[in-house]
């Protein structure tokens, strides 16, 4: 039986190939994670492109740079093949991930989750997640209108991963 990584419960995906560096096969990665020790050399990623088969790689080489991480991978030789992985996305299994505390998500639990007011109204879906800094910021989309739900312990009421949603407390003007 194949596994697909798409499917949630069994894996995360933790960033995003952005384009080749280098002659010598490097990609440049967008991490959709802080974690990284899971780009470290040895790490087993499995990569796949919208439409095409997954791939497994080994990590021989990681490096961060400002905003992304430069990845080398056995059997990624030149830059011909690293080019022909951008825009794929990069997944882990899920179990390779440590446990969250109580009232801790991965961002990848919280995406794709509907908002809703505590009066009971929808406002959308978690689209994306912003890193701020000073905290999270929930980009939230219904019908192409966004709305940015602050991450914080004021606004948002309840998540509920389970039932597949969050209740917030939405502050005036938002």
């Amino acid at each position: 039986m194949k596994t697909d990584v798409t499917d949630k419960d069994l894996f995360v995906c933790i960033g995003k190939v952005v384009g080749a560096f280098g002659l010598r096969g490097g990609l440049k990665v967008h991490p959709y994670t802080q974690s990284a020790e899971l780009f470290e050399s040895g790490a087993s990623l499995t990569i796949k492109r919208f439409g095409t088969d997954e791939r497994k790689f080994c990590v021989t080489r990681a490096q961060g740079y400002k905003n992304i991480v430069r990845l080398w991978m056995e059997g990624v030789d030149d830059r011909e093949g690293a080019e022909a992985l951008s825009g794929a996305k990069i997944y882990i299994p899920r179990s390779c991930l440590p446990e969250t505390d109580p009232d801790t998500w991965y961002w990848c639990d919280l995406i794709g989750l509907d908002v809703y007011t505590t009066a009971g109204g929808r406002i959308g879906h978690v689209d994306s997640i912003i890193e701020t800094g000073a905290n999270d910021v929930l980009v939230v989309m219904d019908e192409g209108r966004e709305t940015l739900v602050p991450a914080i312990p004021s606004v948002v009421m309840e998540i509920d991963a389970d039932a597949g949603i969050i209740r917030v407390d939405l502050p005036e003007g938002l």
